[in-house]
Protein backbone atom coordinates (compact mmCIF):
# COMPACT_ATOMS: atom_id res chain seq x y z
CA UNK A 1 0.00 0.00 0.00
CA UNK A 2 1.20 3.50 -0.87
CA UNK A 3 -0.33 6.84 0.12
CA UNK A 4 0.22 10.40 -1.09
CA UNK A 5 2.23 9.58 -4.20
CA UNK A 6 0.62 12.67 -5.74
CA UNK A 7 -0.72 15.76 -3.92
CA UNK A 8 -4.20 15.08 -5.29
CA UNK A 9 -4.12 11.58 -3.75
CA UNK A 10 -4.97 13.08 -0.35
CA UNK A 11 -7.43 15.89 0.18
CA UNK A 12 -9.25 17.14 3.26
CA UNK A 13 -12.03 19.69 3.50
CA UNK A 14 -12.73 21.24 6.88
CA UNK A 15 -16.36 21.76 7.89
CA UNK A 16 -16.50 24.82 10.11
CA UNK A 17 -18.60 27.42 11.79
CA UNK A 18 -17.91 30.84 13.28
CA UNK A 19 -20.02 33.78 14.40
CA UNK A 20 -19.64 36.49 11.79
CA UNK A 21 -19.19 39.91 13.39
CA UNK A 22 -18.84 42.87 10.97
CA UNK A 23 -16.87 44.74 13.64
CA UNK A 24 -14.76 41.82 14.81
CA UNK A 25 -11.00 42.37 14.99
CA UNK A 26 -10.21 38.98 13.44
CA UNK A 27 -10.42 38.77 9.62
CA UNK A 28 -11.41 35.20 8.72
CA UNK A 29 -10.22 33.42 5.54
CA UNK A 30 -10.64 30.04 3.91
CA UNK A 31 -7.07 28.83 3.39
CA UNK A 32 -6.45 26.43 0.48
CA UNK A 33 -2.95 24.93 0.62
CA UNK A 34 -1.02 22.19 -1.13
CA UNK A 35 2.20 20.43 -0.02
CA UNK A 36 2.45 22.81 2.95
CA UNK A 37 1.93 22.14 6.65
CA UNK A 38 -0.25 24.59 8.56
CA UNK A 39 2.91 25.90 10.26
CA UNK A 40 4.61 26.43 6.88
CA UNK A 41 1.59 28.29 5.53
CA UNK A 42 1.34 30.54 8.59
CA UNK A 43 5.09 31.30 8.43
CA UNK A 44 4.75 32.40 4.80
CA UNK A 45 1.72 34.57 5.53
CA UNK A 46 3.54 36.24 8.43
CA UNK A 47 6.66 36.94 6.37
CA UNK A 48 4.95 38.17 3.22
CA UNK A 49 2.15 40.11 4.88
CA UNK A 50 4.04 41.63 7.79
CA UNK A 51 2.01 39.80 10.45
CA UNK A 52 3.18 38.55 13.85
CA UNK A 53 2.57 34.83 14.56
CA UNK A 54 0.58 35.75 17.68
CA UNK A 55 -1.87 37.60 15.42
CA UNK A 56 -2.79 34.47 13.43
CA UNK A 57 -5.27 31.85 14.62
CA UNK A 58 -6.59 28.65 13.05
CA UNK A 59 -8.72 25.65 13.93
CA UNK A 60 -6.17 22.86 13.79
CA UNK A 61 -3.11 21.43 12.05
CA UNK A 62 -3.55 19.94 8.60
CA UNK A 63 -1.24 17.50 6.85
CA UNK A 64 1.63 18.77 4.71
CA UNK A 65 1.15 16.04 2.12
CA UNK A 66 -1.89 16.62 -0.04
CA UNK A 67 -4.36 19.42 -0.59
CA UNK A 68 -6.31 20.82 2.35
CA UNK A 69 -8.72 23.63 3.14
CA UNK A 70 -9.18 25.15 6.58
CA UNK A 71 -10.10 28.36 8.38
CA UNK A 72 -7.48 30.95 9.30
CA UNK A 73 -7.90 34.38 10.92
CA UNK A 74 -5.61 37.42 11.13
CA UNK A 75 -6.03 40.05 13.83
CA UNK A 76 -6.64 43.68 12.87
CA UNK A 77 -5.25 43.34 9.34
CA UNK A 78 -6.59 42.29 5.96
CA UNK A 79 -4.16 40.16 3.95
CA UNK A 80 -4.08 38.79 0.41
CA UNK A 81 -2.24 35.64 -0.70
CA UNK A 82 -2.86 34.02 -4.09
CA UNK A 83 0.13 31.72 -4.63
CA UNK A 84 -0.12 28.50 -6.67
CA UNK A 85 0.18 26.42 -3.50
CA UNK A 86 -1.43 28.80 -0.98
CA UNK A 87 -4.58 30.89 -1.41
CA UNK A 88 -6.76 32.86 0.97
CA UNK A 89 -10.43 33.61 0.41
CA UNK A 90 -12.09 36.22 2.68
CA UNK A 91 -15.11 34.87 4.59
CA UNK A 92 -15.93 37.53 7.17
CA UNK A 93 -14.84 38.72 10.61
CA UNK A 94 -14.90 37.31 14.11
CA UNK A 95 -14.78 38.92 17.54
CA UNK A 96 -12.64 36.07 18.92
CA UNK A 97 -9.69 34.04 17.56
CA UNK A 98 -10.31 30.68 15.92
CA UNK A 99 -9.77 27.42 17.80
CA UNK A 100 -10.50 23.72 17.45
CA UNK A 101 -14.08 24.45 18.53
CA UNK A 102 -14.70 26.11 15.16
CA UNK A 103 -14.22 22.79 13.34
CA UNK A 104 -17.21 20.46 13.16
CA UNK A 105 -15.71 17.65 11.06
CA UNK A 106 -13.26 16.86 8.26
CA UNK A 107 -14.09 15.10 4.99
CA UNK A 108 -11.24 13.09 3.47
CA UNK A 109 -10.72 11.70 -0.02
CA UNK A 110 -7.75 9.34 -0.29
CA UNK A 111 -6.32 7.39 -3.21
CA UNK A 112 -4.72 4.15 -2.02
CA UNK A 113 -2.15 2.78 -4.48
CA UNK A 114 0.14 -0.20 -5.08
CA UNK A 115 -2.49 -2.79 -4.17
CA UNK A 116 -2.50 -6.44 -5.21
CA UNK A 117 -5.50 -8.54 -6.20
CA UNK A 118 -5.33 -10.14 -2.75
CA UNK A 119 -5.39 -6.71 -1.06
CA UNK A 120 -8.53 -5.77 -2.97
CA UNK A 121 -10.15 -9.13 -2.17
CA UNK A 122 -9.55 -8.67 1.57
CA UNK A 123 -10.84 -5.09 1.65
CA UNK A 124 -14.64 -5.72 1.99
CA UNK A 125 -14.16 -7.77 5.17
CA UNK A 126 -11.89 -5.07 6.59
CA UNK A 127 -14.45 -2.36 5.77
CA UNK A 128 -17.09 -4.37 7.63
CA UNK A 129 -14.81 -4.61 10.68
CA UNK A 130 -14.20 -0.87 10.71
CA UNK A 131 -17.90 -0.12 10.39
CA UNK A 132 -18.69 -2.52 13.23
CA UNK A 133 -15.81 -1.86 15.65
CA UNK A 134 -14.57 1.60 14.66
CA UNK A 135 -10.94 2.73 14.68
CA UNK A 136 -8.78 3.32 17.75
CA UNK A 137 -8.23 7.08 17.94
CA UNK A 138 -4.42 6.94 18.03
CA UNK A 139 -2.09 9.77 17.05
CA UNK A 140 -0.37 8.91 13.76
CA UNK A 141 3.17 9.43 12.47
CA UNK A 142 2.62 13.10 11.57
CA UNK A 143 2.61 13.89 15.29
CA UNK A 144 6.14 12.52 15.70
CA UNK A 145 8.26 14.39 13.15
CA UNK A 146 11.12 14.84 15.64
CA UNK A 147 11.53 11.05 15.73
CA UNK A 148 11.63 10.85 11.94
CA UNK A 149 14.41 13.43 11.87
CA UNK A 150 16.43 11.84 14.68
CA UNK A 151 15.87 14.48 17.36
CA UNK A 152 13.90 12.30 19.75
CA UNK A 153 11.43 13.89 22.13
CA UNK A 154 12.90 17.32 22.86
CA UNK A 155 10.59 17.75 25.85
CA UNK A 156 12.32 14.80 27.57
CA UNK A 157 15.64 16.68 27.41
CA UNK A 158 13.93 19.64 29.04
CA UNK A 159 12.25 17.55 31.75
CA UNK A 160 15.66 16.05 32.63
CA UNK A 161 17.07 19.56 32.91
CA UNK A 162 19.49 19.01 30.00
CA UNK A 163 18.69 22.36 28.44
CA UNK A 164 21.83 22.53 26.27
CA UNK A 165 21.04 19.18 24.62
CA UNK A 166 17.47 20.35 24.02
CA UNK A 167 18.73 23.53 22.34
CA UNK A 168 21.18 21.53 20.23
CA UNK A 169 18.36 19.31 19.03
CA UNK A 170 16.42 22.41 18.01
CA UNK A 171 19.20 24.54 16.60
CA UNK A 172 22.03 22.23 15.53
CA UNK A 173 20.61 18.83 14.58
CA UNK A 174 20.08 18.79 10.79
CA UNK A 175 18.06 15.88 9.54
CA UNK A 176 19.63 13.68 6.85
CA UNK A 177 16.14 13.60 5.29
CA UNK A 178 15.97 17.40 5.00
CA UNK A 179 17.58 19.14 2.02
CA UNK A 180 16.06 22.56 2.75
CA UNK A 181 17.70 25.82 3.80
CA UNK A 182 16.71 25.02 7.37
CA UNK A 183 19.02 21.99 7.34
CA UNK A 184 21.91 24.20 6.22
CA UNK A 185 21.12 26.70 8.99
CA UNK A 186 21.30 23.89 11.54
CA UNK A 187 24.47 22.43 10.04
CA UNK A 188 26.14 25.84 10.45
CA UNK A 189 25.33 25.98 14.16
CA UNK A 190 26.38 22.36 14.58
CA UNK A 191 29.81 23.26 13.22
CA UNK A 192 30.00 26.54 15.16
CA UNK A 193 28.30 25.66 18.45
CA UNK A 194 29.08 28.32 21.03
CA UNK A 195 30.39 30.82 18.48
CA UNK A 196 27.34 32.99 18.88
CA UNK A 197 29.06 36.12 17.58
CA UNK A 198 29.02 34.61 14.07
CA UNK A 199 26.29 35.39 11.56
CA UNK A 200 24.58 32.41 10.01
CA UNK A 201 24.77 33.04 6.23
CA UNK A 202 21.98 30.73 5.09
CA UNK A 203 18.41 31.74 4.18
CA UNK A 204 15.99 30.99 6.98
CA UNK A 205 18.42 31.78 9.79
CA UNK A 206 16.13 34.62 10.87
CA UNK A 207 13.69 31.99 12.13
CA UNK A 208 16.01 31.52 15.11
CA UNK A 209 16.98 35.19 15.52
CA UNK A 210 15.37 35.61 18.95
CA UNK A 211 17.06 32.46 20.23
CA UNK A 212 20.48 33.55 18.97
CA UNK A 213 20.11 37.07 20.38
CA UNK A 214 19.39 35.64 23.82
CA UNK A 215 22.19 33.05 23.88
CA UNK A 216 24.63 35.65 22.55
CA UNK A 217 23.89 37.86 25.58
CA UNK A 218 23.49 34.94 28.05
CA UNK A 219 25.86 32.16 26.84
CA UNK A 220 25.02 29.78 29.69
CA UNK A 221 21.25 30.25 29.76
CA UNK A 222 20.10 27.49 27.42
CA UNK A 223 16.66 27.32 29.01
CA UNK A 224 16.19 31.05 28.44
CA UNK A 225 17.11 30.51 24.80
CA UNK A 226 14.54 27.70 24.53
CA UNK A 227 11.90 30.04 25.91
CA UNK A 228 12.56 32.37 22.94
CA UNK A 229 11.21 29.76 20.53
CA UNK A 230 7.67 30.20 19.19
CA UNK A 231 5.14 29.32 21.95
CA UNK A 232 2.95 27.19 19.70
CA UNK A 233 5.99 25.21 18.56
CA UNK A 234 6.94 24.57 22.21
CA UNK A 235 3.40 23.41 22.92
CA UNK A 236 3.70 20.94 20.03
CA UNK A 237 6.82 19.43 21.61
CA UNK A 238 4.87 18.80 24.79
CA UNK A 239 1.92 17.39 22.88
CA UNK A 240 4.12 15.05 20.81
CA UNK A 241 5.41 13.27 23.91
CA UNK A 242 1.99 13.37 25.57
CA UNK A 243 0.55 11.79 22.41
CA UNK A 244 3.13 9.00 22.45
CA UNK A 245 2.30 8.26 26.09
CA UNK A 246 -1.38 8.12 25.09
CA UNK A 247 -0.70 5.69 22.24
CA UNK A 248 1.40 3.39 24.43
CA UNK A 249 -1.11 3.49 27.27
CA UNK A 250 -4.02 2.66 24.97
CA UNK A 251 -2.07 -0.26 23.48
CA UNK A 252 -1.51 -1.71 26.95
CA UNK A 253 -5.17 -1.13 27.86
CA UNK A 254 -6.37 -2.99 24.76
CA UNK A 255 -4.00 -5.87 25.50
CA UNK A 256 -5.44 -6.12 29.01
CA UNK A 257 -9.11 -5.77 28.05
CA UNK A 258 -9.40 -7.25 24.54
CA UNK A 259 -6.44 -9.64 24.44
CA UNK A 260 -3.65 -9.95 21.90
CA UNK A 261 -5.35 -12.72 19.91
CA UNK A 262 -8.03 -10.27 18.73
CA UNK A 263 -5.67 -7.40 17.96
CA UNK A 264 -3.83 -6.71 14.69
CA UNK A 265 -0.55 -4.74 14.61
CA UNK A 266 0.23 -1.80 12.31
CA UNK A 267 3.65 -0.17 11.94
CA UNK A 268 4.02 3.62 12.25
CA UNK A 269 6.72 6.24 12.93
CA UNK A 270 6.94 5.58 16.67
CA UNK A 271 6.65 1.78 16.68
CA UNK A 272 3.55 -0.40 16.40
CA UNK A 273 -0.15 0.25 17.02
CA UNK A 274 -2.78 -2.36 17.87
CA UNK A 275 -6.37 -2.46 16.55
CA UNK A 276 -9.17 -4.86 17.52
CA UNK A 277 -10.78 -6.81 14.69
CA UNK A 278 -13.81 -7.70 16.81
CA UNK A 279 -15.34 -6.91 20.19
CA UNK A 280 -17.85 -8.76 22.30
CA UNK A 281 -21.06 -7.01 23.28
CA UNK A 282 -19.80 -5.91 26.70
CA UNK A 283 -16.57 -4.47 25.24
CA UNK A 284 -18.50 -2.63 22.52
CA UNK A 285 -20.68 -1.00 25.18
CA UNK A 286 -17.65 -0.09 27.29
CA UNK A 287 -15.75 1.49 24.41
CA UNK A 288 -18.65 3.28 22.71
CA UNK A 289 -18.23 6.50 24.71
CA UNK A 290 -14.95 5.72 26.49
CA UNK A 291 -12.05 8.16 26.75
CA UNK A 292 -8.40 7.72 27.69
CA UNK A 293 -6.35 10.45 29.43
CA UNK A 294 -3.63 12.62 27.98
CA UNK A 295 -1.38 12.62 31.03
CA UNK A 296 -0.37 15.62 33.11
CA UNK A 297 0.56 16.18 36.78
CA UNK A 298 -3.08 17.05 37.52
CA UNK A 299 -4.51 13.90 35.87
CA UNK A 300 -7.07 12.06 37.97
CA UNK A 301 -7.92 8.55 36.71
CA UNK A 302 -10.89 6.73 38.25
CA UNK A 303 -11.03 3.56 36.13
CA UNK A 304 -8.58 1.05 37.65
CA UNK A 305 -7.73 -0.66 34.34
CA UNK A 306 -7.16 2.66 32.57
CA UNK A 307 -4.99 3.87 35.45
CA UNK A 308 -2.92 0.67 35.47
CA UNK A 309 -2.28 0.86 31.70
CA UNK A 310 -1.50 4.59 31.63
CA UNK A 311 0.85 4.54 34.61
CA UNK A 312 2.63 1.41 33.37
CA UNK A 313 3.95 3.44 30.43
CA UNK A 314 5.26 6.15 32.78
CA UNK A 315 6.90 3.39 34.81
CA UNK A 316 8.73 2.14 31.72
CA UNK A 317 9.94 5.71 31.19
CA UNK A 318 11.03 5.88 34.86
CA UNK A 319 8.60 8.74 35.41
CA UNK A 320 5.54 9.61 37.45
CA UNK A 321 2.74 12.06 36.82
CA UNK A 322 4.70 14.60 38.85
CA UNK A 323 7.65 14.17 36.47
CA UNK A 324 5.69 15.72 33.61
CA UNK A 325 7.04 19.23 34.05
CA UNK A 326 10.08 21.28 33.09
CA UNK A 327 12.05 22.54 36.11
CA UNK A 328 12.15 26.33 36.23
CA UNK A 329 9.84 26.77 33.24
CA UNK A 330 6.14 26.99 34.11
CA UNK A 331 5.63 28.36 30.57
CA UNK A 332 6.16 24.79 29.29
CA UNK A 333 3.48 22.60 30.83
CA UNK A 334 1.38 19.47 30.37
CA UNK A 335 -2.39 19.92 30.50
CA UNK A 336 -4.77 17.05 31.33
CA UNK A 337 -7.32 16.13 28.68
CA UNK A 338 -9.59 13.21 27.85
CA UNK A 339 -9.45 11.89 24.28
CA UNK A 340 -12.10 9.58 22.77
CA UNK A 341 -10.79 6.02 22.67
CA UNK A 342 -12.54 5.04 19.41
CA UNK A 343 -13.90 6.95 16.43
CA UNK A 344 -16.21 5.67 13.68
CA UNK A 345 -15.57 6.99 10.16
CA UNK A 346 -18.76 8.50 8.79
CA UNK A 347 -20.09 8.01 5.25
CA UNK A 348 -17.33 5.52 4.44
CA UNK A 349 -17.26 4.89 0.68
CA UNK A 350 -14.78 2.69 -1.24
CA UNK A 351 -14.61 2.77 -5.04
CA UNK A 352 -14.23 -0.17 -7.38
CA UNK A 353 -10.53 -0.99 -7.99
CA UNK A 354 -8.87 0.33 -11.12
CA UNK A 355 -5.46 0.11 -12.73
CA UNK A 356 -2.76 2.02 -10.86
CA UNK A 357 -1.02 4.19 -13.44
CA UNK A 358 1.89 4.90 -11.06
CA UNK A 359 2.70 1.31 -10.06
CA UNK A 360 2.92 -1.21 -12.89
CA UNK A 361 0.74 -4.26 -12.49
CA UNK A 362 -0.96 -2.90 -9.37
CA UNK A 363 -4.42 -1.59 -8.51
CA UNK A 364 -5.73 1.52 -6.75
CA UNK A 365 -8.94 2.40 -4.92
CA UNK A 366 -10.45 5.67 -3.73
CA UNK A 367 -11.61 5.87 -0.12
CA UNK A 368 -13.74 8.72 1.27
CA UNK A 369 -14.97 9.26 4.84
CA UNK A 370 -15.68 11.88 7.49
CA UNK A 371 -13.88 12.15 10.84
CA UNK A 372 -14.32 14.35 13.90
CA UNK A 373 -11.69 17.04 14.62
CA UNK A 374 -8.38 15.68 15.87
CA UNK A 375 -8.70 12.22 14.28
CA UNK A 376 -6.16 11.01 11.71
CA UNK A 377 -7.38 9.96 8.27
CA UNK A 378 -4.16 8.07 7.60
CA UNK A 379 -4.94 5.79 10.56
CA UNK A 380 -8.35 4.89 9.16
CA UNK A 381 -6.69 3.93 5.87
CA UNK A 382 -3.96 1.99 7.65
CA UNK A 383 -6.59 0.11 9.66
CA UNK A 384 -8.47 -0.74 6.46
CA UNK A 385 -5.28 -2.20 4.92
CA UNK A 386 -3.64 -3.34 8.16
CA UNK A 387 -2.05 -6.51 6.71
CA UNK A 388 0.13 -4.39 4.40
CA UNK A 389 1.65 -2.62 7.43
CA UNK A 390 2.21 -5.57 9.72
CA UNK A 391 5.65 -5.75 11.41
CA UNK A 392 8.25 -7.52 9.20
CA UNK A 393 8.48 -10.57 11.49
CA UNK A 394 4.72 -11.14 11.23
CA UNK A 395 4.79 -10.71 7.45
CA UNK A 396 7.55 -13.31 7.19
CA UNK A 397 5.57 -15.70 9.39
CA UNK A 398 2.48 -15.23 7.20
CA UNK A 399 4.51 -15.80 4.04
CA UNK A 400 6.02 -18.97 5.52
CA UNK A 401 2.57 -20.24 6.48
CA UNK A 402 1.37 -19.70 2.91
CA UNK A 403 4.15 -21.95 1.50
CA UNK A 404 3.24 -25.68 1.52
CA UNK A 405 5.50 -27.75 3.81
CA UNK A 406 8.23 -29.81 2.18
CA UNK A 407 7.29 -33.48 1.73
CA UNK A 408 8.93 -36.09 3.95
CA UNK A 409 11.26 -38.78 2.40
CA UNK A 410 8.46 -41.34 2.63
CA UNK A 411 6.05 -38.97 0.86
CA UNK A 412 8.61 -38.28 -1.87
CA UNK A 413 9.08 -42.08 -2.32
CA UNK A 414 5.35 -42.62 -2.72
CA UNK A 415 5.17 -39.72 -5.19
CA UNK A 416 8.01 -41.22 -7.27
CA UNK A 417 6.16 -44.54 -7.33
CA UNK A 418 3.29 -42.69 -8.95
CA UNK A 419 5.23 -40.43 -11.30
CA UNK A 420 8.70 -41.97 -11.70
CA UNK A 421 10.25 -44.06 -14.53
CA UNK A 422 8.62 -47.37 -13.55
CA UNK A 423 5.25 -45.71 -13.20
CA UNK A 424 5.59 -44.25 -16.69
CA UNK A 425 6.57 -47.69 -18.07
CA UNK A 426 3.50 -49.20 -16.45
CA UNK A 427 1.36 -46.49 -18.02
CA UNK A 428 2.81 -47.21 -21.47
CA UNK A 429 2.29 -50.97 -21.07
CA UNK A 430 -1.28 -50.45 -19.97
CA UNK A 431 -1.91 -48.08 -22.88
CA UNK A 432 -0.55 -50.66 -25.39
CA UNK A 433 -2.67 -53.41 -23.88
CA UNK A 434 -5.76 -51.23 -24.08
CA UNK A 435 -5.00 -50.34 -27.69
CA UNK A 436 -4.44 -54.01 -28.59
CA UNK A 437 -7.68 -55.01 -26.96
CA UNK A 438 -9.59 -52.28 -28.77
CA UNK A 439 -8.09 -53.28 -32.13
CA UNK A 440 -8.97 -56.94 -31.60
CA UNK A 441 -12.54 -55.95 -30.77
CA UNK A 442 -12.92 -54.00 -34.01
CA UNK A 443 -11.60 -56.96 -36.10
CA UNK A 444 -14.03 -59.33 -34.45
Amino acid sequence: MKLKQRPEDFSVTESWRFDDDPRGEWFVYLMDKQKLSTFDAVDRICKTQGVQPADVSYCGLKDKQGRTTQLLAVRRKQVSVQDPDLRLKPLGRSAVPLSAENTTSNRFAVTVRDLSEEDVARLPASVAEVQSVGVVNYFDSQRFGSLKHGQGFIIKDLMRGDFELALKNVLAHPSPLDQSDDARVKQFWKEHWGEWQLKNPYPGAEKYAAVIRWIRLHPDDFLGAMLRTEPRWRAMQVFAYQSWLWNEGVKQYLKDVVGMTRLVPVRYQAGTLLFPQSLDAAQARTFRHATFPLLAPESRIDDARVKKAALSVLGREEMTLESLKVPGAPQIHFDPEERPLFITPGKLVVSEPSRDELNKGKLRVNVAFTLPPGAYATLTVKRLFHWTLAPPALQRARAAAAVPPKPTPAERHEERKKTGFLAKQREKKAAKAAHKKATAGRKA
